[in-house]
């Protein structure tokens, strides 16, 4: 049993699967410690039930799909989308308590959100924009992984890319990330670090990338520029141009433009669901270097799923172990604030249990 405390706001919209994954057939999936079934109705909109009959508590996902209901395969209750039980059997009355939760659905950006708060907030205005994962100008394709970690310690690795020159020298890192000057800025519900590293050496994915699309080889000038939306949302605008071309001052004509588009759901305390896509806005008709993206990008993932979880395990064994923050957790620090935020105003203003940090020296 998991009894790890859980930090995450309720009321928010979370990316169950991809659109892809929800077909005529039942799909588990653990949403905020929320065991939730889901599948495609006939007209082709998705329903998200409590996945436990109302009976027995056998996970209705065992169950099977008739039209557009779930029979259980236990004792056979069947229950339409609302999550209203239709039939029972061997008996005509229906008891009027028979029924398991609905969540909210909506279906955007090539992702399944349920809403696994308060349906009265479910506004679908408040789901996260990643609209580049299926605008025509943009080529986008992308994995899901499940890690087992604390869902915050993946934002807090995409919002600091310095580790890239470590974690990942061999593809998109370099000094360079590491050593460049940024800008933290922050609002209610997002957070934005902007990098730039002007006239550099590209690293071996870019380097690739420029000299594909644009032909070009030599110094480059690098921008990353990660914005937070809370509670785990994360779409950073990354790409490279010809050194002193003018993409500083926003001209990024003669350069490879590309979005890594993050959100991870937390499905326990300390395990999570990370959803990520890769858009690109060049060579938008070739498919195989869509294809060749997202697997070299998966493989860069593996990296660093690898380190958030043997970070999982190290401060599972140091319970009471201080983190110092660094200038270079600027990012992560104000994501974790807006996030705490959530959770506090959901407990009705208590304090959120959250690792203890401070700053160093």
């Amino acid at each position: 049993m998991n009894t790890t405390p859980s930090h995450f706001p309720l009321n928010a919209w979370y990316a169950a699967a991809y659109d892809v994954e929800v077909g005529r057939s039942l799909l588990a999936r653990t949403i905020c410690n929320q065991k939730m079934v889901l599948y495609r109705q006939s007209g082709g909109a998705v329903a998200a039930l409590e996945d436990a009959c109302w009976h027995r508590l056998l996970p209705l996902s065992m169950g099977r799909l008739e039209g557009d209901e779930v029979v259980c395969g236990y004792h056979g209750l069947v229950y339409n989308a609302e999550g209203r039980c239709t039939h029972m059997p061997s008996q005509e009355t229906l008891n009027p308590s028979a029924c398991v939760r609905a969540f909210p659905v909506v279906e955007k950006h090539r992702f399944i959100w349920v809403w696994p708060g308060d349906p009265a907030l479910a506004d679908p205005a408040l789901v996260p924009d990643l609209h580049w994962n299926h605008d025509p100008a943009w080529a986008a394709d992308g994995k899901m992984i499940r890690v087992k970690c604390d869902y915050r310690l993946v934002v807090d690795n995409l919002m600091d890319l310095t580790h890239e020159a470590f974690v990942h020298g061999s593809s998109i890192g370099n000094r360079a990330v590491a050593e460049a000057p940024f800008v933290a800025t922050h609002g209610e519900r997002t957070a934005v670090v902007t990098r730039w590293m002007e006239g550099i050496e590209a690293p071996p994915f870019w380097a690739g990338q420029i000299q594909q699309a644009r032909g070009y080889s030599g110094l480059v000038d690098r921008w990353q520029i990660i914005r937070f939306e809370a509670p785990c949302t994360v779409a950073i605008d990354v790409g490279v141009a010809p050194a002193g071309t003018g993409a500083p001052q926003g001209d990024r004509s003669q350069g490879v433009n590309g979005f890594v588009l993050n959100t991870i759901t937390p499905e326990t305390g300390n395990t999570c669901l990370y959803f990520w896509a890769f858009a690109r806005n060049y060579c938008l008709d070739e498919q195989r270097l869509t294809h060749q993206l997202r697997e070299g990008v998966a493989s860069i993932f593996r990296e660093d799923e690898l380190v958030l979880e043997a970070q999982q395990k190290a401060i599972e064994e140091h319970p009471d172990h201080k983190f110092y923050n660094l200038n270079i957790d600027a990012g992560a620090m104000w994501a974790r604030r807006l996030i705490d935020r959530l959770v506090d105003a959901e407990r009705g203003g208590s304090p959120s249990t959250v690792i203890p940090i401070r700053r160093a020296g």
